[in-house]
């Protein structure tokens, strides 16, 4: 009882979560164990001169372990999502206990006041951006999050399967974790790995709105000419220019969002084909600072001119790891690097972030915050983004 308390904190910050029922399961599977099984496998063991109690004693053994199983099914539906903030508090209920018991409190005055700074330090950071954009590691498909003053806008479900879905796995665990209130869903297209997490927020969430190219009378419109003001950021739809019945790749929802100095292109899957009519069409507003790589780094997207005309300082792939489609293409890694761009992937640094601030932007890739790399290019690991 007391080592499953002391681990919680770690608990939380490794899983982001906390599941009380292992005290259940441990009152109800130990006892078992411990008068039952145990002692039947002593038997069993020393009961190899007659095979049919032998056998007998073996299938008890398993008939216990099964019957041990039995609530495990029911208690592991427990699983308790958490925020950031109740690790501070069951780290600082974590620490007071160490201090007391050990008497820490009276010898180590000037540490125990260190330590409180530093919390305090963590109740501070991440304070100061204006908005947040983050692209999440979801595989092949895309889902984004742009946050502000603890709302949150969803560009993107990402992908569903049959005993789940990236929003279920995903999308709901970040926002629990930074305690985000969701108030819109955009969806690009009508694809499969971009769509399908839309019914599971839908169900989470009843009165979140959902904006989408598609001619359907439950959702707003996401067609060139749609402008909206969202926690004080702009928000201009520059493609495709009318609504269809089935929104494929080149009539992905093309997106500029900025805040006055900086900026960000959501294009979806977009194609060559719907790259050129859009140069052709927005060409003075595509130019933005970030720019989420169209269609996960394919080489049917990302012509060179698209990548001039918008000139971003970072662009973002939604790529899976060992991607059986060979994405991104490098190509098409080549083409925006050859252009000055700093390529990130979602396949080589995870989860990734772009802080806007008042005068510059803070890129950061979920790696880059779990990896020491001082050592780890000792052994020929490359960084976060090289």
């Amino acid at each position: 009882m007391g080592m499953m308390l002391m681990l919680i904190p770690l608990q939380l910050l490794l899983f982001h979560g906390v599941n009380f029922s292992a005290l259940f399961a441990n009152f109800w599977a130990v006892p078992i164990i411990s008068f039952i099984t145990v002692p039947l496998i002593m038997l069993a063991l020393i009961s190899t001169f007659c095979p049919f109690i032998h056998a007998l004693l073996w299938q008890l053994v398993d008939y216990s372990v099964t019957f041990s199983l039995i609530p495990l099914p029911v208690l592991q539906q427990s699983w308790n999502e958490t925020g950031s903030f109740p690790i501070l508090i069951t780290f600082i209920g974590w620490f007071i206990v160490i201090i007391w018991r050990f008497a820490w409190w009276q010898s180590y005055k000037l540490l125990i006041g260190i330590f409180l700074g530093v919390m305090l330090c963590y109740l501070r950071r991440n304070e100061e951006y204006l908005w947040r954009f983050s692209m999440l590691d979801v595989g092949h498909g895309l889902a984004v999050i742009i946050e502000k003053d603890g709302k949150a806008l969803i560009f993107d479900t990402g992908n569903r399967w049959e005993t789940g879905s990236v929003a279920e796995r995903v999308i709901i665990p970040y926002l629990r974790w930074h305690r985000l209130t969701p108030e819109q869903i955009i969806i690009s297209h009508n694809h499969l790995d971009h769509t399908g997490g839309l019914e599971f927020l839908q169900r989470k969430y009843p009165d979140i709105s959902v904006r989408s190219p598609l001619t359907d009378n439950k959702h707003l419109p996401c067609i060139r000419g749609e402008q909206w003001q969202w926690q004080g950021l702009s928000f201009r739809v520059l493609w495709p220019p009318e609504r269809v019945v089935h929104a494929g790749n080149n009539e992905s929802c093309v997106i500029r969002v900025e805040d006055g100095k900086h900026s960000l292109l959501l294009t979806g899957d977009l194609e060559k084909q719907g790259e050129y009519k859009l140069l052709g069409i927005e060409k003075d507003n595509l130019r933005s600072t970030i720019l989420q790589v169209p269609h996960h780094g394919s080489n049917t997207s990302s012509t060179t001119a698209f990548i001039h005309t918008v000139a971003p300082q970072y662009a973002f792939a939604s790529v899976a790891r060992y991607s059986p489609w060979r994405l991104p293409s490098t190509k098409v890694q080549q083409r925006y690097r050859k252009a000055g761009v700093e390529w990130r992937s979602t396949a080589v640094s995870g989860q990734i972030t772009g802080c806007f601030y008042s005068d510059y932007v803070e890129v950061i890739g979920y790696r880059q915050q779990i990896m020491s790399r001082w050592y780890h290019q000792w052994f020929g690991i490359r960084g976060d983004h090289e």
